[in-house]
Formats: structure tokens, C-alpha cells, sequence
């Protein structure tokens, strides 16, 4: 049997940079396994068709929470991406480092060593930036495009609404000013999405010394004594058993990476024994301190042309296809997220507590909970919208069963923290007085169902728990930190109390970045590289 040096399970967004990195000195035999297939679909190349792919079971894995008392106990719908790229692969592509805040509140969490100047240096040598006319900055392999010459018209209106409120603005988000009001900074490259497998996968699958294995899914890490030596896989009906010589590497995102150990044997004793499986280490920090963003949208009709007016009637919806394949430029090549930033709700903050979006397009949800920006409405609309950045609420993702095909127990604990709840009025409070300016209100000829701007605190917290979801940003089911009682791996992202096992992803985080998360969990992974390299 063919032994491989590593073997990184998962090829999303953290596995997909491991293999180029860990394979790039060509000593090394690198092997990825993927659950899901290769990701041709057209949808995941181009910006926009996050609309087409966000209820795909072809690459989503379309998790459901459990209900939720503190959201009318509701299911949240977690899309999750079953495809090379991972979920960075379907997602909406905005690129947020985070800010600088939140790496020094990792270290503070035990994370030592991933301070932000640390971090930054890291991200510098991940990224080019791609500027408005094309002209490049750095030479990292991922592509980070500024589009603020290809925004729609409406979004002016956001931008003058902050000034009167008199909120910063800043030209980037990730840039050393990085509060305040911004064209959102997109992952992608020549008008094609730029996800990690394209960034990072493709040129390393040149490599004679990486293999990757799609249609294969993990069932169980093998474990001989304390030391992770192989992966039980199932590929097309079969079960087969892989070895790797230097270490195994979990890579499947904050919802898999902790079932996978829990499977193998590695979670809290008495959840494993009620399953029927043999604790081979007791480690009751295994899918615990599950974070994620809560977000809300307010939708508007407006008193001039949007994206709506071009993406709703046929004709529009070619000239924007003709644009594209011309161009590789228009509404086509853009995220549905166009502007936003990160806020302070109050001038006395010491740091932004909210990230808002504006979106010059409105898509009526179905009653069936689906809603796609392929298809707005037919009337000219936009969107604003807030989710508290750094919430305090911890839930948990466990196994339901010992099969590995089973749905996992998402329990997300939402707004259980007064402070939580405080941040959601907070955050409502800000866009009421957003819309509430003559940049706004002039933009507004009605609000469509709930309308925020007669909403006293009590109202706008009960329409969050009734209207939130998800903002697709779970991390911290397998957290760094100093030992076993308080985290699952090192700073060295080394499991506690096992040899040979990393877990590589956004379960690690120790606590939520402000914004979007992607970006911070490709740098994780980056980062990651070098001390499973420096440690062989």
C-alpha cells in the first residue's frame, strides 16, 4: 500500500493552500481526499452564481440546526460547500482579514504566536492585490480584487447616508484604516471567482508528488496507541483504509473536523459512549465553543433604478451576460454584497461592533425559505443590513450517531448572552438612523414588510429572532489554546494528547474575527505550513 507523507482531509479553503505548501519542495507526497466532486459547475467560477449554488446538493452539504428557542425556535439553514474549493467555492466572495483587534484577543484566548503583526505578514505573502485598472501589488498566489469602479450607481446613496451620520470612510476594509464605509474587496481574478482551489490546488495538482482523491469520504481517523497513522475512506461503494507516514491533517471546516474526531474517538467520553464508541481520549473541548455571525436584512423599494432593474427582465439579464463575456466585467462579475463596513454603533466604542452590508438588489424569500439573486424582484429595490461582529454566545456541534452519513447536532445557543442581545439593538439602531438621512430616506419609496424605521428596542430584537439567520461563518469547534481542558489543539494547531494529528480550518479560531472569515481561515492555513514543516 502506497504510504503518503501527509494526508489533508479536506480540499477546502485551509486544504487546499496546505497542498501546494506542503508539496511545493517536491519531498513530500501530499494526498487530499474531498467528499465532494471537482467543482466545474459555472455557477462557482463566476461571482454572482452564489445565487445558483447556495441550495445545490451537488456542492452544498445543506446542514439544518436544531431549533433554536432564542430564534422562535427555528432550523437555521447552514450551506456548507461538498466541493473542491469547499465553501469558499459557493460562498459570496467578500475578503475581510478581520481587524487587528481580533488577533490580539486570540492570543489573549491562548493562541500565542498568532498576534496581528504576525498575522499580517502572513497575509501579505498570501495576496496580490489587484487594483482598479489592473495593476498589481505583491505576488502571493491569491488574488484580492478592488471592483469599486464597477459598483453600481445606488450604492452612492450608502455612502453619502454614512457621511451625514458623520462615519469614517475608508478605501479598504483590510488596509491600515479599516473602519468605516468601503467597496467590499472580492476574491476573484479577470471576473472569475478566486477560491483557494484555484488559487492554491490547481498548480500544485501539476506536481507529481500530490494526489487528490474527490468522491471520498472520511469516516474515521486510525489511531495506533497515541498516533494518528491513517483515514477509513469510503470511495465509490468501498471502504479503504490510507497511510500516512508524517501526519494527518483534518481540513473539513468547522462542522466536520469535530465529528471526525469524535468518530475516531477523540470528544467528550460519556457523548461517545452513548453512541457506542470507544473514547481513546477524553477531550470535552470537541465541538464546543461554536461561534457564528447572526445577520438581518431590511428590504426597501427604491425611487430609481437598481440591480433589480438589470438582473430581473430578460433583456437585462443578457446585455449583463453579453457584458460578461465580453468584458468578464458588470453585475455578473461582482459579489451581491457591494458595499458595507465595519461600525462603531456608538461614537465611545473603542472598536467597530458591527459589520454592515448594502445591497442595490432586493430578492423577495419564498415560503419554502429559498432566495436567489438570480431571479430579484421586478421592481427597482435595495438592502441594508447589520450583523454584531464579536458575539458572546457558545453553542456546540456534536455526532448524532456513530454512522458517519448521520446529520451532525448543530445547537448554536443564539443570543444567549445579554450582551448579545444588546448588540442586536445596537445594530438595528444604526441602520434605523442610516435610512433615516436624506441619502436614505430620498433612496426609499416604501419599505417592504417589517419596516425598521417605526421599530422601538423591543421590536427590533423580536423581528431579529424571528428574521435572522445565519451569516455563514461558524468556527471554534476545535479551538486553539494552552491544554486539553480548554481547547483541542496547540498553537501549533497539534491536537492535545495525540501525535501525528493537526486540524487545519475555522474550527481552530479561538474566538470569531469581526467579518468574514475565509480570508482569515486561509491564512490559518498558510500559517499552519510552515510549523507542520518546520516540526518534520
Amino acid at each position: 500500500m502506497e504510504i503518503f507523507d501527509y494526508i489533508i482531509v479536506g480540499a477546502g479553503s485551509a486544504g487546499c493552500v496546505l497542498a501546494e505548501r506542503l508539496s511545493a519542495s517536491g519531498r513530500n507526497k501530499v494526498l487530499v481526499l474531498e467528499a465532494g466532486g471537482h467543482g466545474r459547475s459555472p455557477w462557482i467560477t463566476l461571482p454572482l452564481g452564489y445565487g445558483k449554488t447556495f441550495f445545490d446538493p451537488k456542492v452544498n452539504w445543506k446542514y439544518q440546526t436544531e431549533p433554536d428557542d432564542a430564534l422562535a425556535g427555528r432550523c437555521a439553514y447552514w450551506p456548507r460547500g461538498k466541493v473542491v474549493g469547499g465553501s469558499g467555492a459557493i460562498n459570496a466572495l467578500v475578503y475581510a482579514r478581520g481587524l487587528s483587534q481580533d488577533f490580539e484577543d486570540w492570543v489573549a484566548a491562548g493562541a500565542v504566536g498568532w498576534d496581528w503583526e504576525t498575522v499580517r505578514q502572513t497575509y501579505e505573502t498570501m495576496e496580490t492585490q489587484i487594483g482598479i485598472n489592473g495593476e498589481r501589488h505583491g505576488s502571493g498566489r491569491l488574488h484580492v480584487q478592488d471592483v469599486s469602479n464597477q459598483i453600481h450607481p445606488a450604492n452612492r446613496h450608502f455612502f453619502a447616508a454614512a457621511a451625514e451620520l458623520g462615519l469614517p470612510r475608508t478605501e479598504d476594509i483590510n488596509g491600515s484604516d479599516c473602519e468605516g464605509a468601503a467597496v467590499y474587496r472580492i476574491n476573484s481574478s479577470g471576473g472569475r471567482r478566486m477560491h483557494s482551489a484555484r488559487a492554491f490546488l490547481k498548480p500544485a495538482l501539476k506536481r507529481p508528488n500530490v494526489t487528490l482523491m474527490t468522491g471520498t469520504m472520511a469516516e474515521r481517523i486510525i489511531i495506533e496507541g497515541r498516533r494518528a497513522v491513517g483515514v477509513q475512506v469510503t470511495k465509490g461503494g468501498r471502504k479503504l483504509t490510507l497511510r500516512a507516514g508524517r501526519e494527518i491533517i483534518l481540513s473539513t471546516g468547522a462542522v466536520t473536523s469535530p465529528r471526525l474526531l469524535q468518530l475516531s474517538g477523540i470528544g467528550p467520553a460519556e457523548l461517545l459512549k452513548s453512541h457506542g464508541i470507544e473514547p481513546l481520549l477524553d477531550a470535552p473541548q470537541v465541538g464546543g465553543n461554536l461561534q457564528d455571525h447572526l445577520g438581518i436584512n431590511y428590504y426597501f423599494r427604491a425611487t430609481e433604478p437598481t440591480l433589480n432593474n438589470i438582473l430581473r427582465p430578460f433583456t437585462g439579464k443578457l446585455r449583463a451576460v453579453l457584458q460578461y463575456a465580453l468584458t468578464r466585467r458588470g453585475p455578473l462579475a461582482l459579489s451581491v454584497n457591494q458595499c458595507g463596513g465595519f461600525f462603531r454603533s456608538l461614537p465611545e466604542l473603542k472598536r467597530p461592533d458591527q459589520q454592515l452590508y448594502f445591497n442595490p438588489v432586493t430578492y423577495t424569500t419564498t415560503p419554502n425559505g429559498k432566495r436567489t439573486v438570480v431571479r430579484p424582484d421586478p421592481f427597482p429595490g435595495f438592502i441594508i443590513g447589520f450583523q454584531p461582529a464579536r458575539p458572546t454566545s457558545r453553542g456546540r456541534i456534536d455526532i448524532s450517531a456513530a454512522d458517519p452519513l448521520a446529520p451532525p447536532r448543530i445547537r448554536p445557543n443564539s443570543l444567549a448572552t445579554e450582551e448579545d442581545r444588546a448588540q442586536v439593538i445596537a445594530g438595528g439602531r444604526l441602520c434605523q438612523r442610516a435610512v433615516a438621512t436624506a441619502a436614505l430616506d430620498g433612496l426609499i419609496e416604501s419599505a417592504m414588510d417589517p419596516d425598521l424605521r417605526g421599530m422601538d428596542d423591543d421590536r427590533i430584537l423580536e423581528d431579529f429572532r424571528e428574521r435572522c439567520g445565519t451569516v455563514f461563518h461558524p468556527i471554534g469547534t476545535c479551538r486553539m489554546g494552552a491544554d486539553m481542558q480548554t481547547s483541542v489543539v496547540s498553537a501549533r494547531l497539534k491536537v492535545h494528547g495525540m501525535q501525528g494529528l493537526r486540524v487545519v480550518d475555522a474550527s481552530v479560531f479561538p474566538n470569531l474575527t469581526s467579518g468574514n472569515t475565509n480570508a482569515p481561515t486561509m491564512m490559518v492555513a498558510h500559517r499552519a505550513a510552515d510549523f507542520i514543516q518546520e516540526d518534520a
